[in-house]
């Protein structure tokens, strides 16, 4: 089910959609994965490879489980549109080779998940990491895909999309996730890295581009992307009990994302927070 969710008054030509295949991730390995809410201008879609506004992510250790499947149901209620997508929580990011399906290497698999979580951890080291990941990439074939994982759970994320403010309430519920499977819960917040190429925050912090980075915590109380071309920004907030990070990645055909992440416990089952999308003169 295909939700379009119109903004309106200072935000004309803006919109929100939840449900449909997003177009310009066709490219991108993440067309598997189930998106959020992807806003657009006009018929413009401005994702590209990010998962969109409020999309959960499962932590077992190094391990990472993506959403494959969604149920999405909408109510108005005048100015206010409530979404609900409940997420099936079931795919894995695997390595394959193009018509030879994935790796069965298990060791090689946790390797990659080994260096992912060096990536973000250490700064320092994330270009290396990159140079050599695109080098292997190109040297055996190998691409990114998305398969069945050895875990099956649900996450329910309401959307409550004030239109005419641009003020979006999500609230996520992790009532459907075995606690005991998972060390951590992450939310995220992405739209396209080509789209939104600046970052703002209200200690005074701005960069532009890959000045950004992939992966480091925001220490403001309020940080916000911005689209330069396109005049429009979206910001969020720090959140007690959970961690705000930012990122932006673009590497050829294969990563194109702006956007923050939320981490937290996997004890908290309800977490909420709000994304504000306003235009940036």
């Amino acid at each position: 089910m295909e939700i379009t969710i119109p903004l309106v008054a200072g935000l004309a030509g803006l919109s929100l959609k939840i449900g449909a295949p997003a177009v310009e991730a066709k490219g991108y390995p993440s067309r598997r994965l189930q998106k959020g809410l992807i806003l657009f201008e006009g018929a413009q879609e401005m994702a590209e490879d990010g998962v969109g506004f409020g999309v959960p992510v499962l932590k077992r250790g190094i391990q990472t489980i993506f959403p494959g499947d969604v149920e999405v149901a909408s109510q108005r209620r005048g100015p206010v549109w409530e979404a609900t997508a409940v997420f099936r929580m079931n795919l894995e990011e695997r390595i394959a080779v193009p018509g030879q399906g994935s790796l069965s290497s298990r060791r090689l698999h946790g390797m990659k998940n080994s260096l992912a979580a060096l990536h973000r951890r250490v700064p320092q080291v994330r270009g290396l990491l990159t140079a050599a990941s695109s080098a292997l990439r190109w040297m055996f074939g190998w691409e990114t895909t998305y398969e069945e994982a050895d875990f099956d759970g649900s996450v329910k994320v309401i959307y409550a999309v004030h239109a005419e403010a641009g003020r979006v309430v999500i609230e996520v519920d992790t009532a459907g996730v075995p606690r005991d499977r998972i060390s951590e819960v992450v939310v995220m917040n992405e739209q396209g890295a080509r789209r939104f190429d600046r970052y703002r925050d209200s200690g005074g912090t701005c960069l532009q581009g890959d000045e950004i980075g992939t992966w480091d915590e925001v220490v403001a109380a309020e940080a916000c992307f911005v689209s330069e071309a396109h005049g429009v920004a979206f910001t969020l907030g720090q959140v007690p009990g959970a961690r705000l990070f930012r990122g932006r990645e673009m590497v050829g055909a294969r990563l194109a994302w702006a956007g923050f992440g939320y981490s937290f416990a996997p004890i908290t089952e309800r977490f909420s927070y709000v994304v504000r999308i306003e235009k940036d003169p």
